[in-house]
């Protein structure tokens, strides 16, 4: 008898299946089955934390909740509405940081922001993608890090094992997916160097985010 796709009973007792159709060992099997009661509660997680994202106004509670969840977020630092995780324990922001509203932020792989970085809106920044060139097309991971006093502008999307160094600005739009050099400004699509950041002796405090947003 056949219990979903990944569970078959018969005479011979109870054996497990990949989703490609492989049958696995017991220990292979039983891991499968908790992994996927901790996607399950994962998946749980990820949906309050999007409620509380999209539609609670306080940025306090929001990062109560946030750190709750598992975000490591430095003192005086904020992420308005809307922002979406993967994995929220992989996240790690510094000290003076604002998010801009609708961010998406993976964490299935090590996420490091630092302090007095401003991201804008909409922006996305992934660590995980699936291998175009695996027969099962398996997921791979890579750690990105985002330096002090960063700028990224809107609707950027960072790809996973990108290092983005201190005081480099990312234009509006743009697709990085090489490493960024301190004081660069890159932009297109993929991202290139346009121009370098004149001053590198930076010192300032971002300070308050936008009310109720």
């Amino acid at each position: 008898m056949k219990i979903g796709n990944n569970l078959k009973l018969d005479s011979s007792g109870l054996s497990f299946y990949d989703k490609h159709g492989k049958k696995l060992g017991f220990g292979d099997g039983m891991s499968k089955v908790l992994n996927r009661f901790n996607n399950i509660g994962l998946d749980f997680k990820l949906y309050l934390l999007s409620l509380v994202s999209n539609f609670v106004p306080s940025h306090t509670i929001r990062k109560l909740v946030m750190k709750f969840m598992g975000v490591k977020i430095g003192r005086g630092s904020s992420i308005h509405m809307g922002a979406n995780f993967y994995n929220p324990s992989g996240v790690h922001i510094g000290e003076d940081t604002i998010l801009g509203s609708r961010i998406f932020l993976d964490g299935r792989d090590s996420l490091k922001i630092g302090s007095h970085v401003d991201i804008a809106s909409e922006v996305m920044i992934y660590n995980a993608e699936h291998d175009i060139n695996s027969d099962k097309f398996e997921a791979i991971t890579a750690p990105v890090e985002i330096g002090d006093y960063v700028f990224i502008g809107p609707r950027a999307i960072i790809l996973p094992g990108v290092k983005i160094g201190k005081g480099a600005i990312v234009a509006a739009g743009a697709v990085v997916t090489k490493d960024v050099s301190e004081y660069s400004m890159v932009g297109g699509v993929p991202a290139k160097e346009i121009a370098k950041r004149k001053i590198t002796n930076l010192n300032y405090v971002l300070g308050r985010a936008r009310l109720f947003q």
